[in-house]
Formats: structure tokens, C-alpha cells, sequence
């Protein structure tokens, strides 16, 4: 029972906190932008559907957390429910109406209140980042080779103990961190080193070795291995000021960024599998798995989602941020925006891809393509 009790925090409270924490920020930075442009904004909502409770403040916003936590939304004045359907309603306000409505915004003023939401998730997930290298430290060891496995690629590569990596397909190397993310990015396709050996430069290929590892979620993975470890006790930590660790924040951003970009390019040119993409049930395990490493691990996994939701949302997909941002970027082209029938149409296919991700990754999380998969053959 008490385990139970415990499962129950980690992997359900902790997950609810978390994620309203991050779309509460998300949701956040769509508010100000909106209220700094003269938009009138309706509601601020912590989930969807019914109103389980909230208050209306002096401004005319209703602030409320809704049945389902899993995401939220900011209603504003002229946003209308549909593509196209603002014309007559607009025409229909008020002058007063009309100088508070988003529809009637400059296009600049909507595409800013737009990109808000994604941009403020990068700067929560910078500041925890910071705030973690400051409070905890962080940990960095270097990139010198400490033992290689025997029979594996490393050895077969001729890689040696001592061996220092400078640079790994064209990246250089400051951790041994670094070359394990470069490794794993590379969906096992050989890896090129410079490597300092005796106080000389030399260049070594390296093919890794896919092998079957399993990930905070249980799912099991085709991993590449280049085989070697770091040196014992080579763990550094550095304690940043305030400055410094904002630096390092945006560095660890800028990798996470980089190394998810490259794993969508590998998945939608079919060069990595899709079953690696995790939905709610998967991010909640993974929370979970964070939260038994107490406050440190909680802040780290906030901080990785938030960058992700980020980065999500400016992909130009209708009904995300950077749809929307991409339909006013043809509108800033144009002179106009799209026409009713495209819009529709746009944010059909917008929502049929959302759909059909949200399923793909959930299926993910609950074994069920791995099933099938098993049946079929």
C-alpha cells in the first residue's frame, strides 16, 4: 500500500504538477503578449473542458483550471473558433470592440503573441537549467577514453585507454557527455574521431554496434555503442554564478534543441524508428523515473520538456504556434491573408497530424504497435 502511495506521487502528482507548471508558463507568455498589444483576453485556462473552479479579475479575465489537466489555452477577443468565420463578426463590433479584438490586429502584433508561448517555454527551460547548475553544480568529465570493452567497436577501432577525443564527425568534444549524444545521434552510422594519443593528433572510425537497451519507459531500443568508458573518479563539478550558469543554460538548450532536431530528421527520412516517440503515458514514466531522483531530477526533466513543448509548438503544423506563424507569414507576403477554403483546409490536415502523432506516441507508451508487431510476424 504504501508503495502504492508512492507510485501514485511520483508518476501521477508529480507528472500533474509538472505539466501545469509548463503550460501554465506556455499559456503565459501568449497572456502578456496579447495584453502588452491591446487584446482583450477572455480566459485563461489550465486544461480543458468543464470549469472545475477560477475567478474573473478586474480586467475581464476568467482564470480557471479546467477537468483535463493535459494542456490549456488563452481565449482572446475576435480570436475567432474557426478559419474564415471572423469577417462578418468583425465588421459587426464596436470601435471600441474593434481596438481590443486580435483579429484586427497588425499581423506583426498576432504573429508576436503567437511565437510568445513557445519563446517563454525556452527561457523557463534556460532558467532552470541555470538555476540547477548553480544550486547543484554541473557535473562535467572529460572526454579521455578510461577503459575499452573488450570486443567492442572501440577496440576493434583501436582505440586505447587515454586515448583524448577532440572532435567526433565534425563537432568538437568538451565532455565525454558530448561524445556519447554525437554517438547516439548517429543512428549507427560510423563515427570519424581526432583523438590525442602521446601528444599526437590522429583520426579513427569507429562503426558502433546497435544493441538493445532499455529506456526510463521500459521500451526497448536499438542503441549504438562505441564500447569505451570514462576514467574513475574523473567527474568535475562546477559551481556556477549566476552568469555563468545562465551561459551554461543556453549551451544545454541549444544541445537538447540540436539533438531532437536531428532525431525528427532521422525519423521522418526513416533513418531512426518512430517507436522512440513517448506520449502523455510515456512522459509521465519518465517523470516518474525523474522524481526518485528527488528535486534535482524533477527541475531537469521540467526544464527538458519545456524546451521540447517549445520546440513542438513552432513546427509549422496548423493548429500549433507555428502554423498559425506560418499562415502570417503568407499574409505579411501577400498583403492578405489565406483564403477561408485554404485555412479550412490547412487546419484539417493540422489536426489529422496532431491525431495521428498523439496516437502514434501513445501506442508507443502502451506496447501496443510492439504487439501487433509480434502477431504479424
Amino acid at each position: 500500500m504504501v508503495q502504492l502511495l508512492i507510485d501514485f506521487w511520483d508518476y501521477v502528482v508529480v507528472f500533474l504538477v509538472v505539466i501545469t507548471v509548463i503550460v501554465f508558463v506556455h499559456e503565459l507568455g501568449h497572456y502578456l503578449i496579447a495584453r502588452a498589444n491591446g487584446v482583450r483576453v477572455e480566459t485563461f485556462s489550465i486544461g480543458f473542458g468543464p470549469e472545475l473552479f477560477g475567478f474573473t479579475a478586474k480586467s475581464g479575465t476568467r482564470w480557471k483550471f479546467s477537468l483535463l489537466p493535459l494542456g490549456g489555452y488563452v481565449r482572446m477577443f475576435g480570436d475567432m473558433d474557426g478559419p474564415g468565420d471572423g469577417e462578418d463578426k468583425v465588421a459587426a463590433m464596436t470601435p471600441e470592440e474593434r481596438a481590443v479584438a486580435f483579429r484586427t490586429k497588425k499581423v506583426y502584433q498576432r504573429a508576436s503573441i503567437v511565437v510568445a508561448g513557445p519563446l517563454i517555454n525556452f527561457v523557463f527551460g534556460i532558467f532552470l537549467l541555470a538555476l540547477l547548475f548553480m544550486i547543484y553544480g554541473e557535473q562535467r568529465i572529460p572526454p579521455v577514453v578510461g577503459a575499452v570493452i573488450t570486443g567492442s567497436a572501440a577496440e576493434q577501432a583501436g582505440l586505447k585507454p587515454g586515448d583524448k577525443v577532440l572532435i567526433a564527425n565534425g563537432d568538437t568534444v568538451s565532455t565525454f557527455g558530448d561524445l556519447q549524444v554525437i554517438v547516439q545521434t548517429t543512428v549507427g552510422e560510423p563515427v570519424q574521431l581526432l583523438i590525442e594519443r602521446d601528444g599526437k593528433d590522429q583520426t579513427i572510425t569507429v562503426q558502433p554496434r546497435l544493441t538493445d537497451m532499455a529506456d526510463s519507459s521500459g521500451h526497448t531500443q536499438k542503441v549504438p555503442i562505441l564500447g569505451v568508458t570514462p576514467p574513475k573518479d574523473a567527474a568535475v563539478i562546477i559551481h556556477h554564478n549566476p552568469l555563468s550558469a545562465l551561459v551554461a543554460g543556453v549551451n544545454k538548450t541549444r544541445q537538447i534543441v540540436g539533438i531532437n532536431l536531428k532525431a525528427i530528421g532521422q525519423i521522418v527520412t526513416g533513418r531512426r524508428d518512430t517507436d522512440q516517440l513517448s506520449g502523455p503515458v510515456g512522459i509521465a514514466k519518465q517523470v516518474g523515473q525523474a522524481a526518485r531522483l528527488g528535486l534535482q531530477g524533477i527541475l531537469f526533466f521540467a526544464a527538458y520538456i519545456s524546451i521540447n513543448l517549445g520546440l513542438f509548438n513552432l513546427f509549422p503544423i496548423p493548429l500549433l504556434d507555428g502554423g498559425h506563424l506560418l499562415f502570417y507569414c503568407v499574409e505579411a507576403v501577400l498583403g492578405r491573408p489565406l483564403g477561408p477554403r485554404a485555412q479550412e483546409y490547412g487546419f484539417r490536415l493540422g489536426l489529422f497530424l496532431v491525431l495521428a502523432l498523439m496516437i502514434l506516441a501513445t501506442g508507443n507508451d502502451l506496447g501496443v504497435w510492439k504487439f501487433i508487431r509480434g502477431i504479424v510476424s
